[in-house]
């Protein structure tokens, strides 16, 4: 573990709430849970949400008494890698930089408006977590003098597919929404970052790498769908729980990972604070 860096609290009656110092080890605690899980290691876990600096572990079952406070103490004391992050191809997302607030990023970040989508795009992001609404994933990547605070005053809707950016994250939205985060683009096709009948649901799931395309309408051609990264067919399709075939659509990436369902009691505006996303 790391020392002195976390800290396992009960909530509720089955589950436990870790909490962690930042981040990088929420990612790097999330991804061994899922190891230890996939091995077999773990107790009967229904749910494990990862947050901005916390990971919750629903439905725990107590098959003897006093097990989720063993489990607990347990916890503590495990080592814990850092995170893993070569081996997963990223998916790439169309972008047009348009949004109305470009102008006012660019000035945030002292460089010509034309210049934002070129710093954006050449960043490599990584889905931190999930929350706010489903499909709706936290990116981390942008160095720290790129961080933006939200807008004064929130919008009150956001349409589907806008590219934001609000503290150290950037999010796409998957539907129309209230927001009070930055907008310098649009995803043309926003479908596909959640679609409940694929396994899993969402595009962008907790560890998956990210890139932005930048790209342009009108320029005569159809704009492209999301894709994996490096693959040079087809990105393969989908799958529908319960199927043995995919789905023939070439469009949707995200496969590999344990599914997690986005939880989210709160909006998109604020910069997340333990143990609630996106409040």
């Amino acid at each position: 573990m790391f020392p002195g860096d976390v800290r396992v609290l009960p909530a509720g009656p089955h589950a436990l709430l870790v909490e962690l110092a930042d981040g990088e080890r929420a990612e790097a605690f999330h991804a061994e849970l899922l190891r230890r899980r996939e091995r077999g290691e773990l107790p009967a876990v229904r749910e494990i949400v990862p947050a901005a600096r916390t990971v919750l572990l629903d439905g725990i079952e107590e098959r003897t008494p006093g097990a989720r406070d063993r489990f607990a103490r347990e916890l503590v004391s495990w080592r814990i890698p850092p995170p893993r992050r070569a081996g997963r191809d990223a998916v790439e997302i169309p972008v047009v930089y348009d949004g109305p607030d470009l102008d006012e990023v660019a000035a945030l970040w002292g460089v010509p408006a034309a210049e934002v989508a070129a710093v954006h795009s050449r960043t490599a992001f990584r889905v931190a977590f999930c929350g706010f609404a489903p499909g709706f994933g936290y990116l981390t990547g942008l160095p720290e003098p790129l961080h933006v605070p939200r807008r004064t005053t929130p919008r009150t809707r956001v349409p589907a597919g806008a590219v934001a950016l609000a503290g150290p994250y950037t999010g796409v939205y998957p539907c129309p929404s209230p927001g009070g985060w930055r907008i310098i683009g649009r995803m043309p096709d926003p479908g596909e970052l959640w679609n409940p009948g694929r396994e899993p649901a969402a595009l962008l799931e907790p560890g998956t790498p990210v890139r932005f395309v930048a790209v342009g309408e009108g320029a005569g051609g159809a704009v492209p769908g999301p894709r994996v990264a490096g693959e040079g067919g087809a990105v393969p399709g989908p799958r529908v729980a319960g199927e043995g075939g995919a789905v023939p659509s070439p469009r949707v990436a995200g496969e590999g990972a344990a599914v997690l369902s986005p939880r989210s009691p709160g909006r998109p505006g604020a910069v997340p604070r333990p143990p609630v996303a996106g409040s």
